[in-house]
């Protein structure tokens, strides 16, 4: 749980050296907000939707639609276009999936850039919301561009093919795993300040190994 234990750490934003008595697990950092660098989080993120659609472009160039070209035993690149979302769920929803689709990523990027400018106070939450703007953002494109999403990365094993993905794709699993890191850091440090916090009972003469005669 060391890994948990630094992050706990960065997540209660002390800036405080450590004190007697405190864990060694404990590296204290100075305090972090991602409002004053929004500007460039968010030029990450669109860094992150302009490799998507290059990588895409590169893709329909090389490739013939509905074509794939072996890479290894396992992998292929592909070109297929995916009506649905990620993993092509409600690729066959019937054509209405594709506006509210757009809807949806528009949203949560701009309400995840509003979150960042007003201030997150943990680095791995504002990683996961760079991550997730630039997959969300990268995929709207597409869908805005061509009516439905451009997916490559086809995996398989004994004739069976997982649903082919995207770099996009991969930015939102990603940021979502990030956020699930975040929110489990932000619970160990809570309860790491709970313990800290509780009153300790003074020592009793027994208990101080008996008072001196």
């Amino acid at each position: 749980m060391r890994l948990f234990n630094l992050l706990s750490c960065d997540q209660s934003g002390s800036g405080r050296g450590r004190g007697r008595g405190e864990s060694d697990d404990c590296v204290t950092f100075t305090t972090f907000s991602s409002r004053p660098l929004v500007g460039i989080w968010l030029l990450l993120a669109l860094t992150l939707v302009g490799l998507d659609q290059a990588i895409k472009y590169v893709i329909q160039v090389l490739i013939s639609l509905n074509a794939s070209i072996k890479i290894t035993s396992f992998f292929n690149l592909a070109y297929v276009l995916n009506p649905g979302a990620a993993f092509s769920f409600l690729a066959d929803a019937g054509g209405w999936q594709r506006y509210f689709f757009i809807g949806l990523g528009l949203a949560v990027s701009v309400l995840l850039a509003f979150t960042l400018w007003r201030g997150v106070r943990n680095r791995l939450e504002t990683a996961a919301y760079i991550s997730l703007i630039g997959g969300a953002l990268g995929n709207v494109i597409d869908r805005l561009r061509i009516g439905a999403v451009v997916d490559y990365l086809d995996f398989h094993w004994s004739g069976w093919h997982w649903p082919a993905f995207n770099l996009a794709d991969v930015f939102v699993i990603g940021g979502a795993g990030l956020l699930f890191l975040a929110s489990l850091a932000s619970q160990e440090g809570s309860s790491r300040r709970g313990v800290d916090k509780m009153p300790r009972r003074p020592l009793t003469g027994d208990q101080n190994g008996g008072s001196n005669s």
